[in-house]
C-alpha cells in the first residue's frame, strides 16, 4: 500500500500538496453531482432549448465578466484565504437553492439566477487554487502534480460525479445540491490545513488596475501563452456550442434518457483515466507541439461523428476518444502555462486564460442553443465540426511556440 501511495502521491511533493489534491477532488466531485444535475433540473423546468442553453451560459458568464478582477486579487490578497471564503460563499447559494427545491419555491428564473451565483464564487475559487501549485511544488515537478491533479479531476469530476449526480436528482431534485454544499465545505477545510509562502504581490501597494493592465501584458506579448489562450478561446466557442445542448442531445436524439446524460460524461471521464497512464509514455514520444495538433484534430473529428450517430454505444465510445484528448489538452496547457509565467503574475495570467476558455464558451452556448431551436440538436455540431476544422488549418504553425516555452526557463520581466 505505501508502494502505492508513493507512486500516485510522491513523497517529494510534500504533505501540502496531498492537502491541495484532497480539497481538489473533494470539491470536483461535488462539482462533478452539479454537472448532471444543473442541466436536468433546468430541462426539467422548460422545453425550450434556448433556456436550457442560458442554464450553460449564467454558468460560463461570471469568468468573463470577473475573471480578471479574480486574478488580480488573487495575486494581492491571501490565496489560501480567499479560495476558503468563496468555497464558503458556494456552499451558502447552494444550501438555499436546495432548501428552495424541497419547499417547491425554485421556479426557473431562481435556478438560473443561483447557477450564475455559482459559477462566480466558483471563478474566484478556481482561479486562485491553481495559483496555489506552483507555491507548493518544484518546477520540475509540476506536470507529474497536474496530471494527479488532473486524474483527481477526471476520476471524481466526471467518472463519479455526474452519473451520481444524476442518480441523486431522481431520488430527489434537491438532494444532489446539498451534496455538493457539504463537499465544498470539506474542500475549504483541507485548504485551510495548507502553510504557504509568502507572494510577492501580497500587498496593496499598487492600483487594481494596473496589476490587471500587467498580466493582459504579459499574456498578450508571451508567444506560448497567446498561443494556448487563442487556441481555447476559439475551439471552447465551437465546444461551448455543442455543449449547451448536450443534455438535450443525449436524452432526445440518443434517447438516454436522464441516467444516459450522466453516462456520456462518465465514458468520456474513463477515456481520461487511460491517458493518464498513458501520459508519461506520450510525453516522452511527441511534442507538446504535436500533441496540440494532434488534440484539436480529434476534437473537430468528435463534432462530426457525433452529429451523425445516433446510436448511444457509438457515442459513448466517441465521448471515450475526446475524454483522452481532453485529459492530455488539459495537463500540457496547465504545465506550459506555469512553467512560462512567474510566479508573482500566475493569478492574473490564469484569469486572463479563464477569460478566453469561459469568453469561447458563452459564445457558442448563445450561438448552439439558437442553432438547436431553429434546426435541431445536431446542427450545433455541425457548426462546430466547421468551425474547429477552419481554426486548426489557422493556428497550425503556431503551436511551435508551445514547445520552445517548455524547453525556456521562467523569467519573472518584474
Amino acid at each position: 500500500m505505501s508502494r502505492l501511495v508513493e507512486a500516485l502521491l510522491p513523497a517529494r511533493l510534500g504533505t501540502g500538496f496531498r492537502w491541495l489534491l484532497g480539497s481538489s477532488w473533494v470539491t470536483n466531485l461535488g462539482d462533478g453531482i452539479v454537472l448532471a444535475a444543473g442541466p436536468l433540473l433546468v430541462a426539467s423546468m422548460t422545453d425550450d432549448a434556448r433556456l436550457v442553453a442560458l442554464g450553460a451560459t449564467l454558468q460560463w458568464l461570471p469568468p468573463l465578466l470577473f475573471g480578471l478582477l479574480a486574478g488580480a486579487l488573487s495575486d494581492r490578497l491571501d490565496r489560501r484565504r480567499l479560495v476558503i471564503v468563496m468555497n464558503l460563499v458556494r456552499a451558502v447559494v447552494l444550501a438555499v437553492l436546495a432548501a428552495l427545491i424541497v419547499t417547491d419555491q425554485a421556479t426557473i428564473a431562481v435556478v438560473l439566477g443561483a447557477l450564475f451565483l455559482l459559477g462566480t464564487s466558483e471563478v474566484f475559487a478556481d482561479n486562485t487554487a491553481s495559483t496555489l501549485m506552483p507555491m507548493l511544488v518544484h518546477r520540475d515537478d509540476l506536470a507529474i502534480a497536474n496530471s494527479r491533479l488532473q486524474a483527481g479531476f477526471i476520476t471524481v469530476n466526471q467518472l463519479a460525479g455526474p452519473p451520481l449526480g444524476a442518480a441523486l436528482f431522481a431520488a430527489g431534485a434537491a438532494l444532489p445540491f446539498a451534496s455538493e454544499a457539504v463537499l465544498v465545505v470539506a474542500g475549504a477545510v483541507l485548504v485551510s490545513r495548507l502553510r504557504l509562502p509568502v507572494h510577492a504581490e501580497q500587498r496593496a501597494e499598487t492600483h487594481i488596475g494596473r496589476d490587471i493592465a500587467e498580466g493582459l501584458r504579459f499574456s498578450l506579448r508571451h508567444p506560448a501563452v497567446r498561443t494556448l489562450i487563442l487556441t481555447i478561446f476559439t475551439f471552447n466557442i465551437t465546444f461551448g456550442a455543442a455543449w449547451s445542448v448536450l443534455v438535450l442531445y443525449a436524452t432526445r436524439r440518443l434517447g438516454m434518457g436522464e441516467v444516459g446524460f450522466g453516462l456520456l460524461t462518465t465514458v468520456s471521464a474513463a477515456g481520461g483515466l487511460v491517458a493518464t497512464l498513458a501520459y508519461g509514455w506520450i510525453t516522452r514520444h511527441v511534442t507538446l507541439a504535436d500533441l496540440m495538433r494532434i488534440g484539436l484534430i480529434i476534437e473537430t473529428l468528435t463534432h462530426v461523428a457525433l452529429a451523425l450517430t445516433t446510436v448511444p454505444w457509438v457515442a459513448m465510445a466517441i465521448m471515450f476518444v475526446f475524454g483522452a484528448h481532453a485529459f492530455v489538452w488539459g495537463t500540457t496547457s496547465m504545465t506550459v502555462r506555469q512553467r512560462a509565467v512567474p510566479l508573482r503574475l500566475q493569478g492574473r495570467v490564469n484569469s486572463v486564460n479563464l477569460i478566453g476558455s469561459f469568453g469561447g464558451l458563452v459564445l457558442g452556448s448563445v450561438v448552439g442553443g439558437s442553432l438547436a431551436q431553429q434546426w435541431g440538436v445536431t446542427a450545433p455540431f455541425w457548426f462546430a465540426a466547421a468551425g474547429s476544422a477552419v481554426f486548426v488549418v489557422a493556428i497550425w504553425r503556431q503551436l511551435r511556440h508551445i514547445a520552445v516555452a517548455d524547453a525556456s526557463p521562467v523569467v519573472d520581466e518584474g
